[in-house]
């Protein structure tokens, strides 16, 4: 699809790799809502690449149920979602908190559930839409500490595989991106980055890649890793 013609809602989008898609998907002409559970602080920076961009907290069924309605009716032509709102735990088994899993997956799993089937039901009435969910290489391998975080990625993973086995017959085009670690605030968390690690700016542009393909075709998972990040 041309990219003049994208009309995206980007979930996680004040920040890192969501802002930087949104970011990059404006400066190629399309039209973006972006959310975030800050309010102000998706405002700016809506406002600071000229997008759209509003409060909410998607593992509220509510706030992501208003979130896909705001969206159609400020896009008509609402035509991608960028699943890309998540977060982290890490710790031992030893040491896992049930509740905090359970917050974990309430915005990764279920949060991007509702979104998407919000959105779906829309595709559906158009014949025509793309989802492209942001997962992470801990969707592919687990790792020590990953429990809460690498169950929830699994999670997403299935998720894209039966979205996509029942939307294909309404030229829906469901994709995902597994990016290795990336240099944002979800990683930092007061430690040193390596420069070598991927920057958001790589992630969107293997998200413009998917989306520019021609409907006929898509690229159905794409995993992104650093060269050499050490």
């Amino acid at each position: 699809m041309k990219l003049t013609e994208v009309r995206a809602l980007v979930t996680g989008g004040s920040s890192g790799i969501g802002f930087e898609i949104a970011k990059q998907l404006k400066q190629r002409g399309a039209e973006v809502v972006l959310c975030g559970r800050d309010e102000a602080k998706a405002i700016e920076a809506a406002k600071s690449i000229g997008a759209h961009g509003f409060g909410a907290d998607v593992s509220v069924e509510p706030d992501a149920v208003a979130l896909v309605k705001k969206t159609i009716e400020l896009l008509p032509g609402y035509n991608v979602l960028v699943n890309n709102a998540g977060f982290g735990s890490f710790g031992p088994l030893v040491d896992l908190d049930l509740a905090e899993m359970q917050r974990v997956m309430a915005t990764n799993v279920f949060g991007a559930m509702v979104v998407a089937r919000e959105s779906a039901r829309h595709f559906i009435s158009r014949k025509r839409g793309n989802i492209i969910n942001i997962s992470s290489s801990a969707g592919v391998r687990g790792f020590a500490g990953g429990t809460a975080y690498v169950a929830s990625k699994f999670a997403l993973s299935g998720m894209t595989e039966c979205w996509r086995a029942e939307l294909r017959k309404h030229d829906i085009r469901v994709m995902q991106i597994n990016p290795s670690e990336v240099q944002t605030e979800f990683f930092r968390g007061g430690r040193p980055q390596s420069e070598r690690k991927l920057r958001a700016i790589e992630i969107a542009h293997a998200a413009l890649s998917m989306l520019e393909m021609d409907d006929r075709g898509f690229i159905t998972e794409l995993s992104v890793w650093a060269t050499n990040p050490d």
